[in-house]
Formats: C-alpha cells, sequence, structure tokens
C-alpha cells in the first residue's frame, strides 16, 4: 500500500473514532432520536441525487434503513444519552463482528472455524469485563443498550451481504433515506414535539456542525474513500485499519470530553480488539488476496468477515462491502458487514432532561 493510500486508511479510521465523541456533543444539542435523524437527512440529501438509481432491490435497502438506521442508531445514540461513554461505545459496538458470526452462522448456515470461535470468545470476555467496570461506575442499561445496537449492526451486516450491493455509497445514501421519517416520528412520540423544535430554534454553529460531520464526514467521506481503498487494495490489506476505531474513540473521548480511562476499560480493550483481531483475520486463506469492490458503514468500518473484508453500513462507524454468501461479515470492528447505523428509545435515566437545558459536553 503506498503511503498516501495508507495515511488515507489511518484517516479514515479516526475519523470514525472520533465521530463518536462528536455524537457525544451533539447529544448537548439535540434529543437522541431527533439528532439520529437529523443525521440521516443530511447523508441522504443533497447526495440521493449524485449517486444515481439505487443498484439493489428496495426491500435489502429499507431493511438495512430501518435495523442499521433506526434500531442501531437509535439504540446507540440513547444509550449515549443515558450515560454511556463515548470512549467506552467505540470500544462496544466492536462486538458487533461476534453477532455478526452468530447470525450468518443461524441465518446463512456460515459455520466459524475453532480459532475464529476461540476470538468471538475472548471478545465476548472483553465485553463482559467492560460491563463490570460500567456496572460499579455508570448505569448499567445505557451498557446494554450499546450491546443491543451491536446486535443490531450484526442484522444489518448480514442482511446487507444478501443484498450484496456493488456500490457501497450508493447504497449507504439510498439507506439513509429511509431511517428519516420513523426516527422523527419516534422523537416525537417519546421526545415530545417541544423539545423537538426547542432544540432547532436554539440551532448553533456547533450544532449545525457536528450534524455536518457525523453526516458528510463521516458518512459521505468515510464510506466512499474506505471504498476507493478496497477496489485498490485486497480487503485484508485494508480492513485490519477498522481495528484503529476505538483506539481513536478513546483517546479522543480522553483528549476532547475528559474521560477517563480506567483498567478495566484497556484489559476490555485488549480482550475484545484481539479477541475480534484473531475471529476476524483467522482463516481466510486464498480469500484474503481478493479485492473487494464495497465499502464500510457509517458510523465505523464494518467488522472483517470470513474473507476478510469489511463489511457494514454504519453510520458513524460501520461498512458493508458487497461479498459473496460464503464469507462471515463482522463493523466501527473488524469485520465483514457493518453498518451503521443506530439505535430505540430513551430510559427515564435519559442524561438529557431539556434540549435547552443540557450543557454541551467539552468538545
Amino acid at each position: 500500500m503506498r503511503p498516501a493510500h495508507l495515511g488515507l486508511a489511518v484517516l479514515v479510521a479516526a475519523v470514525w473514532g472520533v465521530n463518536f465523541t462528536v455524537i457525544e456533543v451533539g447529544l448537548g444539542h439535540f434529543p437522541p432520536l431527533l439528532f439520529s435523524a437529523l443525521r440521516f437527512l443530511a447523508a441522504a440529501l443533497p447526495a440521493v441525487f449524485l449517486v444515481g438509481r439505487p443498484k439493489v432491490a428496495w426491500k435489502w435497502i429499507v431493511a438495512v434503513g430501518l435495523v442499521l438506521g433506526v434500531a442501531k442508531f437509535g439504540l446507540l445514540f440513547i444509550g449515549m444519552d443515558a450515560g454511556m461513554p463515548a470512549g467506552l461505545s467505540s470500544l462496544v459496538l466492536q462486538i458487533q463482528a461476534v453477532f455478526t458470526a452468530l447470525f450468518a452462522f443461524v441465518a446463512l448456515g456460515e459455520r466459524p472455524s475453532r480459532v475464529r470461535a476461540l476470538g468471538m470468545v475472548i471478545a465476548l470476555g472483553g465485553v463482559v469485563v467492560a460491563a463490570v467496570g460500567e456496572g460499579t461506575g455508570g448505569p448499567l442499561a445505557a451498557f446494554g443498550l450499546v450491546v443491543a445496537a451491536a446486535a443490531c449492526w450484526g442484522v444489518s451486516n448480514v442482511v446487507t451481504r444478501r443484498a450484496a450491493p456493488p456500490d457501497s455509497l450508493n447504497f449507504m445514501v439510498w439507506v439513509s433515506t429511509v431511517p428519516v421519517l420513523p426516527l422523527l416520528a419516534l422523537s416525537l412520540l417519546t421526545e415530545g414535539a417541544s423539545r423537538d423544535l426547542a432544540a432547532l430554534r436554539s440551532l448553533d454553529r456547533q450544532g449545525a456542525g457536528v450534524v455536518l460531520y457525523v453526516a458528510w464526514v463521516t458518512t459521505v467521506f468515510g464510506f466512499g474513500a474506505w471504498g476507493w481503498l478496497l477496489k485498490r487494495h485486497p480487503a485484508s490489506t485494508v480492513a485490519p485499519f477498522s481495528l484503529l476505531v476505538p483506539v481513536f474513540g478513546m483517546s479522543s473521548a480522553a483528549l476532547f470530553l475528559g474521560e477517563p480511562v480506567r483498567g478495566p476499560q484497556w484489559c476490555a480493550a485488549a480482550l475484545l480488539v484481539g479477541g475480534v483481531a484473531l475471529a476476524s483475520l483467522a482463516g481466510r486463506g486464498g480469500q484474503g488476496a481478493r479485492r473487494a469492490g464495497g465499502a464500510g458503514g457509517a458510523e465505523g468500518p464494518g467488522s472483517i468477515g470470513g474473507s476478510g473484508e469489511p463489511g457494514g453500513v454504519a453510520g458513524v462507524h460501520g461498512a458493508v462491502t458487497p461479498s459473496r454468501p460464503a464469507g462471515v461479515t463482522g463493523g466501527p470492528g473488524p469485520g465483514r458487514a457493518a453498518g451503521a447505523a443506530v439505535p430505540p428509545s430513551r430510559t427515564s435515566a435519559s442524561r438529557t432532561p431539556s434540549t435547552a437545558s443540557r450543557p454541551s459536553p467539552r468538545g
């Protein structure tokens, strides 16, 4: 890989990692479901008029839009708003690679190798360590919402693999058109019209900049650049850079938000990233040398699947590559299907009593 291409891969991972910190800042301006709706609206317009017609059946676009855009990103944003730290969220979401492999086994009959299964067990151990640490220092319910978001990401990865989009950017832009109205409706029902209007009326430059970052920088640039790299290099060369996402996520949250990184989190990070890497990179054989034509997700890179291609449309952290039905996909972690998108309604423990009154996190 040329130095310039290597630098671009690292830049995309950084963009997807920092995205979690930007989401945290955005939650100081908007209720979570409204924020997610605005993110997809900005990602879809005007890009939908520039990428051409959809290249896969609408049933796949709608399915991924609902699972990734409404469920995954809705749950993620609600979980973070309820108290889940940005840095830890960027790490825990990587468990989507394990969910993807499990769902691929159930739905597609893709049986993981013993080495890959071992990697999945190690990654799950990392999530357990993180849960124990969070249970003693933060809201466990918010942690559960982010894990649920990762599970939804896994489902979207499998659906994306079945869709096998030939152009991941085109696919992600059209997928972004689906969640807007459902998320707005859920926001009105659960967050209230008065709260939504207050957030929109108080919109300032920082709030607008946050929306543009998660939509255009993370989604349009991130997916576009990732897909460009995958067309020029083997997926086995590009996909491992997605492992840098939680590194940038945790470091940017510590630097800009002042989030402490405690010992249990470092232990969880080592287990989760190591397990995902083992599960993603093991048993690729000759498949890793093949080039992939698709790209990653909006919320972060997709996970590395059995063939080593990133997969998943993530919103601010995931990607999906068109892949052969025989591979296992995995999302912002290594693997193949991802996407991205995010997540359900807020809990009463939400840290956002009102959009206008909630102080913005340090950014």
